[in-house]
């Protein structure tokens, strides 16, 4: 077995596991999630009306990247949809002066973009089984 696969998988499997456990989590408490987002954007210049609605569909997405991520199927879609989810979560981040959330989310974006530039090693993964 090639190294640069194997690696790749190792790589792939952690963040997606990451992912997945924070879209599972929060789904049975989703309108609670939800609430509690908006919440805490209160007193920033976003608006309910805009937190709200994300607090709903964040979870739901971070499922989705999360079990793309472990199949490795359509891997390079998850690792564009994951770095789109870490914008957004660094500029809700910044609104509410949350730097470390920034910082961590930040490495998030990285590790993905990563995945995204070696995915031609993905060949431990559904995707590697479509060709």
């Amino acid at each position: 077995m090639k190294k640069e696969p194997f690696t790749y998988l190792l790589a792939r499997l952690p963040i997606g596991m990451s992912f997945f456990g924070h879209g599972l989590e929060r789904l049975p408490k989703l309108d609670a999630f939800s609430h509690g987002m908006a919440a805490s954007f209160s007193k920033s210049i976003l608006p309910e009306a805009l937190v709200l609605p994300f607090g709903y569909i964040l979870p739901v997405l971070e499922l989705l990247t999360g079990i793309l991520l472990l199949l490795g199927l359509f891997t390079r879609f998850a690792t564009i949809l994951g770095v789109a989810l870490m914008l957004a979560l660094i500029l809700g981040s910044s609104m509410i002066e949350q730097w470390n959330n920034v910082f961590t989310q930040i490495i998030y974006g990285g590790y993905l973009a990563l995945l995204f530039y070696f995915a031609q090693y993905n060949t431990l993964s559904i995707d590697g089984l479509r060709g």
